[in-house]
């Protein structure tokens, strides 16, 4: 199941390594709803590199993510990891940047 939420990235955390060569980065998104949620997602692995190059602080982004869960010692955990981060107004910009192609009008002889 593909989840999406869009919103602005609030705070980016370190890069955070594990002994056995695990790689996640957690950042916060401020939510654009009528009462605004900042959540917390994780990024792992290669995806960091992406991420990392072009993604900041202030940035409004949408964010395709999956839902995980886990039992550790009797307690449940959930994480939402996503997978892909873009630019939200990206689509509309190159919307714009297109150049208007004007209606022409032509005299047909028939």
């Amino acid at each position: 199941m593909e989840l999406k939420t869009t919103g602005t990235i609030k705070l980016i955390g370190e890069v955070q390594e594990f002994d056995s060569g695990f790689r996640k980065l957690e950042f916060v998104l401020t939510t654009k709803e009528q009462y605004p949620q900042d959540v917390k997602f994780e990024i792992t692995q290669d995806k960091i590199n992406n991420f990392t190059q072009y993604n900041k602080v202030g940035d409004e982004v949408e964010v395709s993510f999956n839902l995980r869960g886990n039992e550790y010692n009797g307690k449940y955990y959930t994480n939402l990891q996503a997978w892909k981060v873009f630019k939200a107004n990206q689509q509309n910009d190159s919307l714009q940047d297109q150049p208007k192609t004007e209606e022409v009008e032509e005299d047909l002889p028939f």
